[in-house]
């Protein structure tokens, strides 16, 4: 399959669509041939981080500091909520599209007819991207598992591994410890690995053995303690104090922080931090769609969370933000996902379901989402637990949803849009909405119908792509 004619950067997402009968087909193989035609390889210090959840919320703290630091730094994420372009940040800017073109056309010229998939395609063209500007740091998060991953064609200097979960079982294993040894696929050879899950497969540390990788465990090389106020973080050799809680919300924000900063200590010999560039760091540190609270009423939150440890998580940082009358959820999902364990959590907090369909064949329909919250409430009320029981609604898709949650929900209510990245995409395609009440601009009462300022919410094509969850 020749070039696509005249191609920008849509042609060329389509393009790598086709190039491979399988949107995920893990190997190492095709990429590794196609980044030594490249020569591709990079001279800074390289992080490489894995895990289930927590690797975008780690990435964008280590991003921070490093940039607060003083230094020129390149992040490749993945998968994107928005915009393809998401997935490339040098010095904290989304990467221009224009700018991602040549580096196509060499993969393009370099694969010489090699298959490769959609995101072996366009990790080989971001890197590319990435190599040929001037970095002091390149920090990589890895797409799905670690081992076979595309990613992994690069070494890391230092790994950090989060969160352990049941995700992506098709592709990486039945349990934590086939999912735990997948994901220790990135570990080198007398290079630090950071293994910041706070209850860790026993596969991770089997394998940080077998390669003779130098393991930072959480509990054991570092640690951190903190309390109303403050925090204090202590590692090989040095302690910081008086640190400011992350400005990323939720309780397991603290161990991803608490995993940078070990990678920062691992790494200082080649890129030192001052403690003004870490407090600094955490406090500027965003990354959209991970309980993401946006201002007005009422409360908006905007959370990608897709497996049971990351809906356990969400729930318990929706039971921390206090009161609130109603909540009303916006539910779309992959049909892959253990759905029953997406919505068991959040069953006590959540009044209002509406679930929602997708813009993707792999999409579970709003009808199954509707089957799965009915079955999973009868289920978990049978226990004696008083739960909502109100209808669930069903929608074609999640701006659709939004808009008839929008126009039955009171100023003082919660709402919460979550399940999948294309979920939260999808409502921010049309910008972060900015939600206020009506007696902000005149005499209304507090109580009434809620008013919105909501720009239009795009439901139009989303870019090709194939590993978003």
């Amino acid at each position: 399959m020749s070039r696509p004619p005249h191609a920008g950067l849509a042609q060329w997402l389509a393009h790598c669509e086709k190039l491979h009968p399988a949107s995920i087909d893990l190997t190492l193989e095709r990429a590794e041939a196609v980044r030594q035609r490249l020569g591709l390889h990079f001279e800074v210090p390289v992080f490489t981080v894995a895990g289930t959840n927590g690797k975008g919320s780690t990435c964008a703290m280590l991003e921070s500091i490093l940039l607060q630091a003083g230094y020129r730094v390149a992040v490749y994420s993945s998968p994107h909520l928005v915009d393809f372009e998401e997935r490339l940040r040098l010095n904290g800017e989304v990467v221009d599209a224009e700018r991602l073109m040549p580096h196509f056309e060499a993969v393009e010229a370099a694969r010489q007819g090699q298959t490769l998939t959609y995101f072996e395609f366009t990790t080989l063209a971001i890197l590319r991207c990435m190599a040929a500007e001037p970095l002091d740091a390149v920090i990589l998060e890895v797409g799905l598992g670690g081992r076979l991953d595309a990613v992994n064609v690069i070494d890391a200097d230092c790994a950090v591994i989060t969160a352990i979960d049941l995700d992506h079982m098709d592709y990486l294993g039945p349990d934590r410890e086939s999912i735990g040894r997948e994901k220790a696929g990135i570990m080198r050879r007398g290079r630090p690995v950071i293994i910041a899950d706070p209850q860790p497969p026993a596969s991770l540390m089997a394998q940080a053995e077998v390669v003779g990788a130098d393991a930072w465990r959480l509990g054991v090389d570092y640690n951190h303690e903190g309390d109303r106020q403050q925090w204090s973080w202590a590692g090989r050799g040095r302690r910081l104090n008086s640190l400011g809680y992350p400005a990323l919300r939720g309780a397991n924000q603290l161990l991803n922080a608490s995993g940078a900063l070990a990678a920062l200590e691992a790494m200082r010999s080649r890129l030192p931090v001052p403690i003004q560039a870490v407090r600094n760091g955490l406090a500027l540190a965003s990354l959209p769609g991970r309980f993401q609270v946006l201002p007005g009423q009422p409360a908006l939150v905007l959370d990608v969370a897709h497996n049971p440890q990351a809906a356990a998580v969400l729930a318990a940082n929706l039971d921390a933000m206090g009161y609130f009358p109603r909540t009303h959820a916006v539910f779309g999902a992959m049909a892959d996902k253990d759905l029953a364990a997406l919505v068991a959590p959040l069953l006590p907090l959540v009044d209002h379901w509406h679930v929602c369909d997708l813009p993707t064949t792999r999409a579970a329909s709003a009808q199954q989402l509707s089957e799965v919250v009915q079955v999973t409430r009868v289920r978990v009320a049978s226990g004696r637990l008083t739960l909502p029981m109100n209808p669930v609604h069903q929608h074609p898709d999640p701006c659709v949803a939004l808009q008839h949650v929008l126009a039955e929900a009171e100023v003082v209510d919660r709402i919460l849009v979550f399940g999948s990245f294309f979920t939260v995409g999808a409502v921010l395609r049309g910008g972060v909405p900015s939600l206020r009440a009506p007696h902000f601009d005149g005499p209304s009462a507090p109580g009434t119908a809620l008013s919105s300022s909501l720009p239009p919410l795009s439901s139009g094509p989303i870019a090709p792509d194939s590993d978003r969850s």
